[in-house]
This record gives structure tokens, sequence and C-alpha cells, in this order.
């Protein structure tokens, strides 16, 4: 019995041993290294390879304002690496690695992707059965394609094709085999190679249909999704929605088939096929068991883009009842902004305005879509020429898109810094007007609107002094014992508060009698530990009467100089709101304002200049007649008048651009020359034939130059004046603006 069991135990061993051999071909050894190759190896580079596909599922972050890509992934195209090639290795030209050897890189902490890449090293490395050319363990090709798609997902897409070329070389009849293809088909896309992907992937659906085999729904999917990421790379939009359709139809990856689906109503939106994507969304909506995010963004989809009002009133009674489901607080801002735009298309403006606060002040919302209702609160208060708002909200949209360098970024920045100069001009008129009423007051008019100041502002101090205490009184820490007896009692029974407020009375009003008018400052006292020092309490000019009365200004020339800057500034809004707004009524009103106030006598000719232009372009010929004719009679030698008696025709520009600036260094040239009226007499032969041209105000502005050097000062300011305010917007412009202010100074 005993020799029995030593026979059994050495067969056992001594079988063991055979089949350890990766050399031998036979039942045993192929068996033994397949379960071990799996079982010991690749069961865990294969968890591990999910477990980093978990990773960027959740690390992911999908800008929803943006064509999803289609595979959720972004990757850096910098970093394509080359492959390392070790042709000791079965296979070579992988970048194996022994076990052994260490690297820098080694020491730093590896991904998931990295350690299923060594999983499925160490498994070709140990257990492949490369026998006289041929692979006799079948679990090697899987081994391969782990290793190809871990390298996909690090990156490194050259190494990973060669992986996945090795399998369809060595292995044409394995199971994988099809999934391989796709995958070398995905790197090529990520190589920029996406026509041989196209074409690869065309070849293996074709084939096979005609072969009359038939594809597991798995693969017909991930086929058409990589067709579609190749199409949607070289721009072929309409073979990218065939294959999305195609791939979406299986819903064997219920994430990744809403995905294609999602993206595919995002292209029929972005075509304006409005019932097309509407029609593709309603479909996402229906689907079951996929990721509660794509239905939430199909239903916002769905209310972008409405395309009749019976639909508009079913997505916002739908969009209200998302709101009420706990389930989708996570995605309130976004539900909020789409149910105020919405009511702002149905001209619901109070209810648009009362959602996008609602929107901005959802708990976690994100910044982007902050941005968004910020400019549209913008937008609807600039509508309504509340442009102050406006500004805010713009100013609000850059604040929380500070590293958003897009078109519409810009845009809101550009409006933004236009309105800062309205509101500064606003402010210059607000504010003068103010102090010149208040200086024509007589004295105790003067006196009495300060006290009425005064006391009001008292009043609303000492109601946030008694609001601060209030809150002491009820609030507070439970681990303070006294204040935890105390909490709760009337405000003089609050110790706490009680010396807290004493002591915020004493900083703000000072040691004070028991007596009527006690807020006099006259009457303040000292205790008996200021005996031997006197200390004066801090005055508060806010508080004082006197300090407001000596503000006024009072001498002739500064209330002229307030009346003078007044006067510029609405002038200058009138030309902010004309030429940049384009609002002709707040236009007229700060022109026609400035008539009425004696402006500067060069203000005169340029103000009426553009209200006969206001009202020409509102079509009300008789209002415009009353400033045409004042410029024809008080400045007919003018250029505004010989405007007005010949008034330019649209001629085609017929002389090329790089022509025109050729023409331009020449009479630059001839400037510097010295030849003035030679330039004078070109550039007015020229104008004409360049009336549409960007380079105008750059060739008046020259001879503006020209007539400087020859002509009289007051010739040279006339022309200047024409630059600056037919070409307001222009550098020209501004620069021809600047040398006025200058010579009349």
């Amino acid at each position: 019995m005993k020799y029995t069991k030593k026979i059994f135990l050495f067969t056992v061993v001594f079988l063991a041993m055979y089949s350890c051999s990766a050399k031998k071909d036979t039942v045993v050894n192929r068996n033994y290294h397949a379960l071990t190759t799996y079982f010991n190896i690749l069961f865990n580079g294969e968890e591990l390879f999910k477990d980093g596909i978990e990773g960027i599922n959740k690390g992911f972050k999908d800008d929803w304002f943006e064509q999803l890509p289609i595979e959720p992934i972004v990757f850096d195209d910098r970093k394509i690496a080359a492959p390392k090639f070790n042709n000791s290795q079965p296979g070579g030209g992988f970048g194996f690695k022994k076990n052994n050897s260490t690297t820098s890189d080694e020491s730093k902490e590896q991904t998931p992707f990295e350690k299923a890449e060594e999983k499925a090293v160490k498994a070709i490395q140990k257990h492949g059965m490369n026998i006289n050319g041929l692979e006799r363990n079948r679990q090697i090709d899987d081994a391969y394609l782990l290793l190809g798609k871990s390298r996909y997902y690090s990156q490194r897409f050259i190494p990973a094709i060669e992986a996945f070329n090795y399998v369809i070389a060595n292995y044409p009849n394995a199971s994988l085999i099809a999934e391989t293809k796709i995958w070398r088909a995905k790197a090529n896309i990520r190589m920029g190679n996406e026509e041989f992907a196209i074409e690869t992937m065309n070849l293996l659906l074709v084939i096979k249909d005609s072969l009359e085999a038939i594809f597991p729904d798995e693969i017909k999917e991930q086929a058409n999704t990589a067709l579609a990421m190749a199409y949607v790379q070289s721009d072929s939009l309409q073979k990218a929605k065939k294959h999305l359709r195609l791939a979406a139809r299986t819903q064997e990856n219920n994430a990744q088939a809403a995905r294609n689906m999602f993206v595919l109503g995002q292209m029929y939106a972005k075509e304006n096929k409005k019932d097309s994507a509407a029609a593709v969304f309603n479909e996402l909506i229906t689907f079951k068991k996929v990721p509660h995010k794509y239905k939430i963004h199909a239903n916002i989809e769905l209310a972008k883009n409405v395309f009749n009002d019976s639909i508009s009133s079913n997505i916002l009674a739908r969009l209200e009842k998302l709101i009420e489901d706990r389930e989708n607080r996570p995605y309130l801002d976004q539900l909020y902004y789409q149910v105020g735009s919405l009511h702002e298309k149905n001209d619901s403006i109070s209810l648009a305005i009362a959602y996008y606060n609602k929107s901005i002040q959802s708990k976690g919302a994100e910044d982007k879509q902050k941005s968004y209702t910020y400019e549209n609160l913008g937008n609807l208060y600039f509508k309504n020429s509340e442009y102050k708002f406006a500004s805010s909200y713009y100013d609000s949209v850059l604040s929380v898109s500070a590293d958003d360098l897009s078109l519409r970024v810009r845009r809101v920045k550009r409006k933004h810094k236009n309105l800062a100069s309205l509101i500064k001009f606003e402010e210059v008129v607000t504010i003068n007007d103010s102090i010149v009423k208040i200086a024509a007051m007589s004295k105790d008019m003067q006196e009495a609107f300060f006290q009425n100041y005064i006391n009001n502002l008292k009043k609303k101090d000492e109601d946030a002094a008694q609001m601060r205490l209030n809150q002491i009184a009820f609030s507070g820490s439970s681990s303070n014992s006294l204040q935890s007896v105390n909490r709760g009692k009337w405000y003089f029974y609050n110790s706490q508060s009680l010396g807290f407020g004493k002591t915020e009375f004493q900083k703000i009003w000072g040691n004070r009698k028991l007596e009527d008018n006690w807020r006099w400052s006259s009457n303040a006292t000292f205790g008996a530990s200021d005996k031997d020092t006197l200390v004066t309490p801090i005055k508060d000019t806010r508080y004082d009467l006197v300090s407001y009365l000596e503000r006024i200004p009072k001498e002739k020339g500064q209330i002229d100089t307030l009346k003078l800057n007044r006067n510029e500034a609405l002038y200058e809004l009138g030309i902010i709101y004309k030429e940049q707004f384009k609002n002709k009524q707040l236009a007229i009103e700060r022109l026609e304002r400035v008539v009425t106030l004696n402006p500067r006598k060069n203000l005169v000719l340029p103000i009426n200049w553009h209200l006969y232009q206001v009202y020409i372009g509102l079509g009300q010929v008789d209002k415009a007649n009353i400033y045409k004719n004042i410029i024809l009679t008080e400045y007919a030698n003018t250029p505004f008048a010989q405007r007005i008696r010949n008034p330019d025709k649209k001629i085609e520009e017929d002389v090329k651009l790089n022509e025109i600036e050729v023409l331009y260094k020449a009479f630059y040239y001839l400037y510097k020359k010295g030849a003035y009226e030679e330039v004078v007499t070109s550039v007015n032969k020229l104008l004409p034939s360049i009336s549409s041209s960007k380079l105008k105000p750059k060739f008046e502005l020259l001879k503006a130059y020209a007539i400087g050097k020859h002509l009289g000062k007051e010739t040279y300011k006339e022309v200047l004046e024409f630059i600056s305010i037919n070409y307001a917007n222009t550098e020209e412009g501004k620069k021809a603006k600047e040398i006025l202010n200058q010579l009349n100074k």
C-alpha cells in the first residue's frame, strides 16, 4: 500500500513537471498552460482592465454644451509613444520588459492599464507555447488583445497596433479576431489613419455578410461605433449618422448605445433638423437600463430643439416634473436654466429671470452652466436698455469663465468693455448733474438736503447694528455653557449679548450721558478712568453736516468745468448708443439734451450731424431736415455739408487689398519726403474707388496729416473732426480725436 501511494505521488509530480514545459505540444501541456494562463494571470489582468475603464467612466466629465465625443475619453495628441523593440521575445516588437528589470518609471504609481499590461506580458512570456511557428496556448491571443487594449488606454497607440497586428497575423481563426480588428481600427483613428480604419471595418463587415456569417450583437455595435468615430474624424457626418444609428440598434452596451443616440441627436440639432433631433432624443428617453444622465440631458436637448408652441408647453411640463423629482437634484442648475430659456422664448421675461436666478443659486451649479445663465440674464437686461445690470452679469460671465477663450466668451468680453465706457459716462452725467443742482440751491436748502441725508444714513446704521446684536443674541455655539444658559432669553438678560452691545455702542458713539439728544457729538463724556487722560472721540465725517457743505463747489470755474465734462459725457453717450449699441432712441435723447445745455463750439457741428443721420435712419425726414438745414447754413464749407449735397454712392471696390496696401506705402513715402500737396491730391483721387475698403480710414488720416503740414490749423482740425466722427469706432478715428483734444487745449 505504501509503495502504491509513493508510485501515485511520483506519477503526479512527474506529470506536473512534464506539463510545465512550454516546449512540448501535448494535450496535457496545452491544457495546463491554458488553465494557468487564464486563472493565474489573465483573469487578474482583465479585472485590472475593467477597473481602469470604470475609473475613466467615473472621471470623464462631459461638456453637454458641446457635441460629445463618441468614445468618452480625450487623448493628448502630443503624447503618442513609439514602440521599444525587443526581438529576443516571441513575437518581437512589443516593448516587453523582463520581470527583473527596474527603471525609474517603475517607482511611480502604476495605472490599472499599466498593471493589466504587465499581466498580459507575464502571461505571454511565461505561458507562450510557440512551437514550430504555431502558438499552441489558446489563451495567448487573449493576452495579446489585453496587451493592445491596455496600451490603447495608456495612449501608446503604435505599440498597441503592433500587438493587434500580431494577433491578426498569427491567429486568423481566433474567436476574438473581429474584436481585435475593431481595436486596431480605433487605434488607427487615434493616430489619424481614419481612412485605413474605415477600409478595414467595411471589409470586415462586408466579408462577413458575403459569407452569411452572423456577428454577435456586441461586435456589430463595436464595429459600427468605430466606423462612426472614423467618419466623424474625416468630417463625413452623413455616414457617421448612419453608423451611429446602426450601432444603437443592438444595445448590448447600454451606456455606449445611449451615448451614440445622444451624439446622433446633437448632429441633427447642429444641422437645424429639429424634428429629427427631437425624434432621436424622444427615442433615447424611452430606452431602458441606460445611465440616468443621458435621459436628463435628452429632455434638456428636447427643450432646445422645440419647433412649435404645443410641443413647448408639453416639454415645459415635463421639465417641471423632473425638477420636482429629488433624484434629479444634481441637474437642477441645467433644468432651471432650460425652463428659463423656454419662458424667454415665450416672452415670459419675468418667469425667465426667476428661473435663471434659481439656476445660479442651485447647489453645486457648475461654472460653465453659470456662465450661460449669467450671459442670458445680461442679454435680457441689455435688450431692455438696462445697461448697468447687463454689465454686472457680463462681468459675472467673465469671472466664472476666466480660463475659457472661446468665441462666445470673447464676444461677452468685448460687450462688457463697451458697456464699461458707457457706464463711466453715465456716472459722470449723474454725478455732475447732482453736484450742479446742489450748487445752485440756497444755503438753507443745501443744509436741509444734507441733514435729511445724514438722518437717513444714521437710521440705516442703527438698524444694521441692531440686526447684528439680534443675530448674536439668538445664535452661537452650544459648547459654551454660559451662552447655552443665556440662549433664548431677552437681550438685556443675555450677559454675552449685553457685553458685546456695550462695546459696540462705545466704539460707535463713545461714552454718552443718559439724556435727550444723546447722539450729538457735543454731549460726549468720559468715564472716571479717563480723568487723567483726555481722549477725544473719533469724528465720523459721515454724520458731519459741515463736511458735506464744505465740499460743494462755489467757484464759477469749478461749476463750469463740471458742466463741460457732463456735456462731453452726454455727447460720448450719444455716439456710443448710435454706433455701438444701435439704440437710436437713447442716442437722440442724449444728443438733443446736449443741444439744450450750451455745449462747446466744437461739439455743435458733430451733434447736428449725428442727429441728422439718426433721424434719416429712422425715416423721420422732417426732423432730419432741421439738423440738415443747420449744417447747410451755419457750416456750409465743411465736409459734412458737402456730404449732404453730394451723398456718396456705393462704388464697388475695384482695387485689390494688396494693391491698396502698396498704394498706401507709396503715399506714405511721399508724405515722409514732404510732398504733402501731392499726397492730398493722390488720396482724393483714390478714395472714390475704395469706398468700401477697410483701409479707407488710413488714407483719410494720412491725408489729414498732409493737410496739417501745409494748410492752416483750422482746416486741419476740420478734417480731423470729420475722421473722428465718421470713423469713430476705428483706430484712426480715435487717433484723430486724440489729436483734436490736444489742439483744443
